[in-house]
């Protein structure tokens, strides 16, 4: 796997028939070793460990229903009160961060009404914080609690 604009952390890889898994903390199991795993694992480990989120307030592909529609948000962020906080969708490292990858992650805020919005290909991070109507983009991650 290709490096990323992340610190490095010690993950257990391992081999599995012709393809590699690595082991998810948070969902406590090996899960395949797609470029988008790759980056959402580091991503994890840099909330966790950098920015002081807490693991257990931290869920995977969590799903919810929009519009009628099952979606699956990459990762959802929960204050400590139980209620989301923010969203974090994860794209691979070669995927461009675009307008549609922002929609995309806005329409799961309707569904779920969280303070941040976070993009990241493992190469770039966008965060952005949203107030009612307005969206203001921030210069780096919130630290958990902000």
């Amino acid at each position: 796997m290709s490096d990323l604009n992340l610190p490095p952390f010690p993950f257990k890889i391992r081999s599995s028939g012709q393809s590699k898994e690595i082991f998810d903390l948070l969902r406590r199991r090996y899960v395949a070793l797609t470029p988008e795993e790759w980056v959402r694992q580091h991503f994890v480990q840099y909330m966790i460990r950098s920015k002081g989120y807490p693991a257990a307030l931290i869920a995977v592909e969590m799903g919810l229903t929009i519009n009628g529609l099952r979606k699956r948000a990459d990762l959802v962020v929960y204050n400590s009160f139980g209620n989301p906080w923010m969203i974090v969708e994860c794209k691979a490292p070669g995927i461009r961060l675009s307008e549609d990858t922002l929609y995309q992650a806005a329409r799961y805020h309707s569904g779920l009404n969280v303070r941040f919005l976070t993009l990241t290909n493992g190469m770039e991070h966008y965060c952005c914080a949203i107030d009612g109507r307005e969206i203001k983009f921030l210069e780096d991650l919130p630290d958990y609690g902000e």
